[in-house]
C-alpha cells in the first residue's frame, strides 16, 4: 500500500525539525522557539492514550482513558481543526509562530491523528478486548456470537430496534440526507433487481436512544455494536431489493461560533448560533477500513470534503462509547479504589452541627484543594450559609460550567426569597454548556435573581463569590476565589484550589469587577487582584522582570508556574528572557505548551512537566521567588491569548504564609511526580518519567495528596455532609 503522503510529510518535518538550526540567543522570534500549539494539544491526548495503554492501570481505567481520548479528539476537530479549515478557506497563508502555515497544520495534523488512531484500534483489539473477555466482560462481533444468541437478537432487533430506524434513499427529489454532528451512521447501496438501479441510502444508528453495545439475553456482560445487529438486518429495511454493500461512518462538523459585538440581545443571539452549529461545516468523516472504494467516493462526493478530511478506523468507530462498559456495575477489582472527599478540618462543625464557615473565614483566610477537600462542605455551603444568614445582604457569583446537582442556584433562589440581593453572571459562551446555561439563566429570572450575561466579546471565566455581610456599622465582603468551576460533579474528578479571604482590598476588587461586568464602567487597575482582558498579561510579565531583577541584584530567585496551557508569545518570550539570566523556570503544564525548553543559551534553566493521572489536573497556579519575598497567585486564567485578551479572569495573592507553603509544596510534588508525570525535550518530544530504583517508593502527586488529605481527616472525624 502506498504511504500517506501527510505522513511523509510529517515525518520529513520532524527530520527538518531536528536539523533546523539553533536560535541566535537574541531572537526571541525565531519560529524553531515555539511548538505549535494544535500539535501540542494531540501530545496532549497521546498522554491520555498513553494511560489507555498502560497495563499497570486498573483494567476499566483503561477503557475510560481510551473514551477520554476519542471525546478530546472529536472536541479538537469541532473546533480546533475547524478553525483551521476556515483560514484556509479566508485564504490566510501566513505562517504562524511555529513557521507552518494553517494547511501545513491540517496535514500535520492529520498524520498525527492517523498514527494516534491507529494506536487505539490496537490497545481495543490486542489488549483491552482480550482483558476483558478474560475477565468476563465480552465485546463480540455480530460474527462471533452462536446461532441461537444470533436469532435472539434479530427478534430483540424486530421488537426494539426496527421501530426507530429511518432509511433514508437519495435519488431523483430526494437530496442526500443531513448527517447530525458526531452521529453514527451505515452507508447502504442497495439495488432494484427489477430495474437494475443503484441507490444510496443512509441509515442513522440510534444510540442517542438505545446503547450502543447490545447486551446478550441472559448474558448481562456480553455485547454486540448496535451498528452491527443493524447491518445484519439491512434487508428488513429495504423490503424487495439488494443489499450490495454497506459501511459505517461518523461525521465531525465544525462546532464553534462566533457572537457579534452588537448583538442586542445576547441570550436570543446565542440560541441563534446554537441552532446553526447542527449545520456547521463537515471537518472530518471517519469510515470503516473496509468501505469500498465506490461507497467511500460516494460520501465523500456528498459531504463535499477533501481526501485530506476522510479518516479511516481499522476497528469500532466512537469509541467514546466504551463509557457504557466503564459504568457497568460491579467489577469493582477492575477499577481504582473509590475516592471520597474530606471536609477541610476549619470548616467541620462542631457535634454534629454544621460549620460556621464565615467565624472561620474572620479568624483567617482558608485553602481548599479538590477533589481532596469537599466541595459540599466548602463551596456549596459557603453560600448556603449566605441564602439563610439574616446578615447578609447580597450574594454575587459567576457560573461558567455547572451541573445539575448544584447547591449553588437553589441558595441563590432561596436568598432572594428573603430579600437578598442575588446576583448571578451566567456566561452563555461557555462552550458545549451554551443550552445547559441558557436554562439555568431563565430559571433564575423567573424566580427573580439579576442575571446578567456579561459582555457579548468577551467570555466571562472568572471564579469568584462575593457575599456582603452586615457587620456593625458597616459590611464585610466575605469571598471565594477559585481555578475551576462551581460545578460538584467536575469538583470530583478535576484539582483545584479555592480561597475564602475576608481581605477588604481583594474583596473590593471583586466588587469592581461585578460592577464593572453588571453595570457600564471602564475598568481600572486594581488593588491586589491580577484581572484579564485588560492587566492580567502585563501583571504577570512584570512578576517575571520582577524575579529577573532580583536574580541580578544576587538574591534567590525562581519562578514556578502550574495551569492547563503556555501559548501566549509575549509570556513565554519573558520566560525565556529569565532562563537567559538564570532564573530557574519550572512549568507543570498539563496540555498545551507552546514553550521550547532546554534550548542552549535560551531556555537551558527551563524545564515544563505535565502531569496526567486519575482525577484531571486543572489549577492554575503562579509563584515567584524574590530573595525572602515569595508571591504566590492563583485563579482561572492559563497563559493563553484566548484568556488574557478575550476573557475576564481573575487571579488573586494567596498571602497567608501557612497556604502559601501548602501550594508550594503541591508543586514541589507535582514537579517530583515519576509515576504520572511526563517531561518535554528540546526536540518538541515528550518523555514519560520512570520511577528511581533508588527511592523506597515512586512519587505520585495525586496519590500522596490522597494520603494527607486522608491523615488529616483521621484527626478528627469528618463531617456527615462531605462529599
Amino acid at each position: 500500500m502506498n504511504p500517506d503522503p501527510a505522513l511523509t510529510q510529517e515525518s520529513i518535518r520532524a527530520v527538518e525539525a531536528v536539523e533546523a538550526p539553533r536560535p541566535a540567543p537574541s531572537d526571541l522570534d525565531a519560529p524553531a522557539l515555539y511548538l505549535n500549539r494544535e500539535l501540542s494539544w494531540l501530545d496532549f491526548d497521546d498522554r491520555v492514550l498513553q494511560l489507555a495503554e498502560d497495563p499497570s492501570q486498573k483494567l476499566l481505567e483503561r477503557c475510560k482513558f481510551a473514551a477520554i481520548f476519542g471525546s478530546n479528539l472529536d472536541e479538537f476537530f469541532m473546533i480546533r481543526v475547524a478553525g483551521l479549515h476556515d483560514q484556509v478557506d479566508a485564504g490566510i497563508t501566513t505562517p504562524k509562530a511555529d513557521g507552518r502555515t494553517p494547511s501545513e497544520v491540517i496535514d500535520a495534523v492529520r498524520a498525527k491523528v492517523l498514527a494516534l488512531g491507529d494506536r487505539q484500534c490496537r490497545v481495543l483489539a490486542d489488549d483491552l478486548r482480550p482483558s476483558l473477555e478474560a475477565a468476563g466482560i465480552s465485546l463480540l462481533g455480530i460474527d462471533e456470537v452462536s446461532s441461537e444468541a444470533r436469532r435472539t437478537l434479530d427478534q430483540r432487533f424486530r421488537r426494539q430496534i426496527f421501530p426507530v430506524l429511518t432509511p433514508l434513499a437519495v435519488g431523483l427529489g430526494r437530496p442526500f440526507p443531513y448527517i447530525s454532528n458526531l452521529s453514527l451512521s451505515l452507508a447502504v447501496l442497495v439495488r432494484d433487481p427489477v430495474s437494475g438501479q443503484t441507490t444510496f441510502a443512509r441509515v442513522k444508528v440510534p444510540k442517542e436512544m438505545l446503547p450502543r453495545f447490545v447486551a446478550l439475553d441472559g448474558e448481562p456482560t456480553t455485547f454486540v455494536p448496535l451498528e452491527q445487529l443493524i447491518a445484519a438486518n439491512l434487508h428488513t429495511l429495504f423490503p424487495g431489493m439488494e443489499v450490495i454493500d454497506h459501511g459505517v461512518f461518523r461525521v465531525t462538523r465544525d462546532a464553534d461560533f462566533e457572537i457579534s459585538d452588537e448583538a442586542d440581545d445576547l441570550l436570543l443571539a446565542v440560541e441563534d448560533e446554537l441552532r446553526r452549529r447542527r449545520f456547521g461545516e463537515v471537518v472530518r468523516v471517519e469510515v470503516e477500513a473496509h468501505m469500498s472504494q465506490a461507497l467511500r467516493e460516494a460520501l465523500t462526493e456528498a459531504l463535499e470534503v477533501e481526501d485530506r478530511q476522510v479518516y479511516e478506523v481499522s476497528d469500532l468507530l466512537d469509541l467514546t462509547d466504551l463509557w457504557q462498559i466503564v459504568k457497568l456495575p460491579g467489577f469493582s477489582e477492575l477499577r481504582d479504589p473509590p475516592w471520597s472527599s474530606v471536609t477541610q478540618p476549619r470548616l467541620r462543625g462542631e457535634e454534629g452541627r454544621k460549620a460556621d464557615i464565615f467565624a472561620a473565614m474572620r479568624k483567617g483566610d482558608i485553602l481548599v484543594h479538590h477533589p481532596y477537600d469537599s466541595f459540599t462542605t466548602s463551596v456549596g455551603r459557603f453560600v448556603d450559609q449566605a441564602a439563610e444568614d439574616p446578615d447578609v445582604l447580597a450574594i454575587k457569583l459567576t457560573i461558567y460550567r455547572t451541573s445539575e446537582n448544584t447547591p449553588l442556584i437553589p441558595a441563590l433562589i432561596r436568598a432572594t426569597e428573603r430579600g437578598k440581593q442575588a446576583v448571578c453572571l451566567v456566561e452563555l459562551k461557555a462552550r458545549f454548556d451554551e443550552r445547559a446555561n441558557i436554562e439555568w439563566a431563565r430559571k433564575l429570572e423567573e424566580t427573580g435573581v439579576h442575571v446578567v450575561y456579561g459582555h457579548p466579546a468577551l467570555k466571562t471565566h472568572a471564579k469568584c463569590i462575593l457575599v456582603v455581610r452586615r457587620e456593625g456599622d458597616g459590611v464585610c465582603h466575605y469571598l471565594h476565589v477559585g481555578t475551576g468551576n462551581y460545578n460538584p460533579t467536575t469538583a470530583r474528578l478535576y484539582t483545584d484550589f479555592g480561597l475564602f479571604t475576608t481581605d477588604e482590598r481583594l474583596g473590593s476588587d471583586v466588587a469592581d469587577m461585578f460592577n464593572f461586568l453588571t453595570g457600564y464602567a471602564r475598568p481600572r487597575r486594581y488593588r491586589k487582584a491580577l484581572v484579564a482582558p485588560d492587566h492580567l498579561r502585563d501583571g504577570i510579565v512584570e512578576e517575571i522582570d520582577k524575579t529577573i531583577e532580583a536574580h541580578r541584584n544576587g538574591q534567590p530567585a525562581r519562578i514556578q508556574m502550574k495551569m492547563n496551557s503556555l501559548v501566549d508569545r509575549a509570556c513565554i518570550k519573558a520566560l525565556y528572557r529569565a532562563s537567559q539570566e538564570g532564573v530557574p523556570v519550572d512549568l507543570n503544564l498539563r496540555g498545551i505548551c507552546c514553550l521550547v525548553p532546554g534550548v542552549p543559551g535560551i531556555s537551558d534553566n527551563i524545564r515544563v512537566v505535565s502531569i496526567v493521572g486519575r482525577f484531571l489536573e486543572h489549577s492554575r497556579v503562579f509563584a515567584f521567588r524574590r530573595g525572602d519575598e515569595q508571591l504566590v497567585l492563583i485563579g482561572s486564567a492559563d497563559l493563553m491569548p484566548r484568556n488574557l485578551d478575550t476573557r475576564v479572569e481573575l487571579v488573586a495573592p494567596v498571602e497567608d504564609d501557612v497556604l502559601r507553603d501548602d501550594l508550594l509544596d503541591t508543586l514541589e510534588r507535582a514537579f517530583a511526580d515519576d509515576t504520572h508525570a511526563w517531561e518535554l525535550r528540546s526536540d518538541g518530544t515528550w518523555t514519560r518519567r520512570v520511577p528511581d530504583p533508588d527511592e523506597p517508593e515512586p512519587r505520585d502527586l495525586q496519590r500522596e495528596l490522597m494520603l494527607g488529605h486522608q491523615a488529616r481527616a483521621a484527626e478528627r472525624e469528618p463531617s456527615p455532609d462531605a462529599d
